[in-house]
């Protein structure tokens, strides 16, 4: 079985503070970076397992904070991505953390979803960050939220990364009607993709990949359908992929979130990103600025 799984332990602690953001400044105590070490451990163990029972697996780390300030998260992409049954090993960064251990990745398998905190970090220190990817063939896009007030950094930003390194631009959509026609048009011209992410998609009772071969994990192993239609359709650890893939129309009457709405049935995305969908790299990179 070929299959995508979400992975989300116990991690809660983020060194930034965006105030726009639900991973809200914590410090997580020595238990719970425990707890979340040994369940990242254990899910290791099942990826390990998982070559010999035929399995193609795709892993993407999205905890609530920053996962590659942990030694544990760079272990597990490291190993994850040298494995032969993993197609692809991605992560969610703010980039904050040193890289100088990403040269130990295969390229091929490896990828990193950045994002951009004005704010939080000086704009030159993040573009030295991205550049080492870029040096080292990684996969990887960057981007940041569009909100009005951070609009200078956002060009700022896309003028001095290379043209080949897609920039997505999450929209805001905390306020209905945020943006004005003329700042839409602004957007799209930095990423082409932004008004596939401006609008939400009508998903209730709709066919969705979720549940059927993309799996939300949590760190002990129970596993969502998605992190919206948060019901839970079984355990990792006690079902396995077979015991948890069943086709589940989704339950929520919209879905605005890219890892979500992206494995709708319908939608055009896995066609237009191909195999950068993870990371969040476009088929067309090299050719839509």
């Amino acid at each position: 079985m070929r299959a995508t799984l979400y992975y989300r332990g116990s991690l809660t602690s983020c060194n930034y503070a965006c105030p726009y953001c639900p991973f809200s400044k914590n410090v997580d105590s020595r238990e719970t970076l425990n707890k979340d070490r040994a369940q990242l451990e254990r899910f290791a163990d099942w990826v390990r397992e998982q070559g010999a029972l035929g399995h193609q697996l795709s892993i993407f780390f999205n905890p609530y904070g920053e996962a590659l300030i942990h030694s544990w998260y760079r272990k597990a992409m490291i190993e994850f991505s040298h494995m032969a049954h993993v197609e692809k090993v991605a992560v969610q960064t703010n980039l904050s953390a040193k890289l100088d251990w990403t040269n130990e990745l295969n390229p091929d398998t490896a990828a990193l979803w950045a994002t951009y905190h004005p704010g939080e970090t000086k704009e030159q220190a993040f573009i030295s960050q991205a550049m080492k990817l870029y040096e080292l063939g990684i996969s990887y896009s960057v981007g940041t939220v569009g909100l009005r007030q951070v609009f200078p950094a956002i060009r700022s930003l896309r003028a001095q990364l290379p043209k080949e390194v897609y920039m997505w631009i999450n929209a805001y959509k905390d306020r209905p009607h945020y943006y004005t026609d003329a700042e839409v048009a602004d957007l799209t011209e930095i990423d082409p993709y932004f008004q596939w992410n401006l609008k939400d998609y009508s998903s209730q009772g709709r066919a969705c990949r979720a549940g059927a071969d993309v799996f939300y994990v949590q760190g002990d192993g129970r596993v969502k359908h998605c992190y919206q239609d948060r019901r839970v359709i079984g355990h990792l650890y006690r079902d396995g992929l077979e015991g948890l893939s069943a086709q589940r129309p989704c339950r929520m009457k919209e879905c605005g979130c890219y890892i979500g709405y992206i494995h709708m049935e319908e939608q055009p995305f896995r066609e237009m990103y191909g195999s950068g969908l993870l990371e969040r790299v476009p088929r067309t990179t090299m050719t839509i600025y």
